[in-house]
């Protein structure tokens, strides 16, 4: 699969150096673009990449090679939010506190001093952009993009649902991550030695874009319960793992998404470091019966919600509103 970053530099008329990589067909995977502004505000830029397919202008992208999968006018969007506001700062409350006695892990390494609140600057604004040429059509199929001959055993689901910001406008082409146990509760992976077996047939990872209105959907198997070493033998109760980049990496989120109705879930001494049962709550999943699949799949919607700007740009109006 290709993947997707970002690599920011600071120079005194350098606005952004982004590393973006693509899948384009002829396998070349890695560009680099610097953005500039010269003395007289004008932007400019060129695309590192075989031979500079691509070049950026007075402040547009022009695609010289149409073998590059490449979509102009996303990285034209991202030009103009250069001059976007900062986005609203963190409400630390909301979040867990870095040391828990009863969540064991963070003894060790919880901070043992006040973090410092830095200023948002360009690197922290601006983000990676992604189109659907980046994605394989299986990757939001965890039930089939990992399949050897087989169907994988398990609960067939779908999740569904929107990633708005904090005024409740849509986060469009946001690359979600997931991955997950199977049906049994374990990983595939080489440190998961967990008693219950591997499914031949599911790999636990997927990936999948927000369209237009902030809305994703994917297809999998209900991931089951397992126990870890805490304190004694505590259980993690059924979860997916949420990647999402937004617009920009200050909207960066890493968080899991549980299932309404699961009893292991006040249990639970990671969840339990939550404050504010609020906080719990945007946690769990609703079933969602309206769209069930019949004989198929039971359906389960989790939206999302993004730090949001303190400003919104108007191509009419660039200062903001």
């Amino acid at each position: 699969m290709g993947r997707a970053g970002a690599l920011f530099a600071e120079r005194p008329v350098l606005l952004a150096a982004r590393v973006i990589f693509l899948w384009p067909p002829d396998g070349h995977a890695l560009m680099r673009t610097f953005i500039m502004r010269d003395e007289n505000g004008r932007t400019s830029g060129s695309w590192g990449a075989i031979g500079a397919l691509i070049q950026i202008k007075d402040g547009s992208l022009s695609v010289r090679d149409d073998r590059m999968l490449c979509e102009a006018r996303e990285v034209n969007r991202e030009l103009k939010m250069t001059h976007l506001g900062e986005f609203n700062r963190r409400d630390r409350t909301w979040h867990p506190p870095a040391f828990d006695p009863n969540y064991k892990s963070t003894v060790l390494r919880s901070p043992n001093r006040p973090l410092l609140a830095l200023g948002q600057s360009t690197n922290e604004m601006t983000g990676p952009v992604f189109g659907t040429h980046h994605l394989d059509p299986l990757d939001n199929d965890l039930i089939a993009n990992y399949q050897q001959g087989g169907e994988p055993i398990g609960e067939r689901i779908i999740v569904h649902g929107q990633v708005l910001d904090e005024m409740a406008r849509p986060v469009r082409n946001s690359l979600i991550e997931v991955w997950q146990a199977n049906a049994g509760g374990r990983y595939r992976h080489r440190n998961d030695t967990y008693l219950a077996p591997l499914d031949p047939n599911f790999g636990g990872c997927g990936r999948v874009l927000t369209d237009d209105e902030g809305r994703y959907f994917f297809r999998t198997i209900k991931p089951g319960a397992y126990p870890w070493r805490n304190i004694g033998s505590d259980w993690r109760p059924a979860h997916i793992h949420f990647s999402l980049f937004g617009e920009a990496f200050a909207q960066r989120l890493i968080t899991q998404m549980y299932f309404e109705g699961d009893p292991l879930i006040p249990l639970c001494p990671i969840i339990n470091t939550i404050p504010e049962r609020g906080g719990v709550e945007q946690l769990i999943a609703k079933l969602d019966m309206a769209e069930m699949v019949p004989f198929d799949c039971l359906v389960y919607r989790f939206d999302l919600v993004l730090r949001g700007r303190r400003q919104t740009y108007f191509e009419n109006k660039p200062e903001g509103h």
